[in-house]
């Protein structure tokens, strides 16, 4: 767990939805799935993992959900004026959220634990090697 003695907050680029999270982060990572690559627009999706409760949205937030190669549904949710992307969620776990950590008003928080989906990697996409 990622210790956090205050609330992380984040938003869109535009400013139109904005986010608070109350208490811990838990897993962080870097997805290498092709999904994570379009949805970002790079190499990978750097990501962490927090409850749905731990979450306080305003503004207007758009989804769009597709299945994963596991067949579960997962959803991806954006700002609806900018589309930047901001969550993304399975039905797998329906309680948590994956927060896209370039959306942290503060991005240095996030500290990746692992690297996941390494099999779609880029090789032009270089991740720290350290990582699990």
């Amino acid at each position: 767990m990622q210790n956090r003695e205050k609330a992380m907050e984040g938003g869109c680029n535009c400013g139109a939805v904005r986010y608070k999270i109350e208490g811990e982060a838990g897993f962080s990572f870097f997805c290498q799935c092709r999904r994570c690559q379009r949805a970002t627009g790079s190499g990978h999706a750097p990501g962490m993992k927090v409850e749905r409760e731990q979450v306080s949205v305003t503004g207007k937030m758009a989804s769009w959900s597709t299945k994963a190669d596991s067949g579960a549904a997962v959803s991806h949710e954006f700002c609806g004026t900018c589309g930047s992307p901001i969550f993304s969620s399975t039905d797998r776990f329906p309680t948590s959220l994956s927060v896209y950590a370039a959306s942290l008003d503060d991005p240095s928080v996030f500290k990746p634990q692992t690297v996941i989906r390494t099999d779609d990697g880029q090789p032009w996409d270089h991740v720290d090697p350290s990582l699990r």
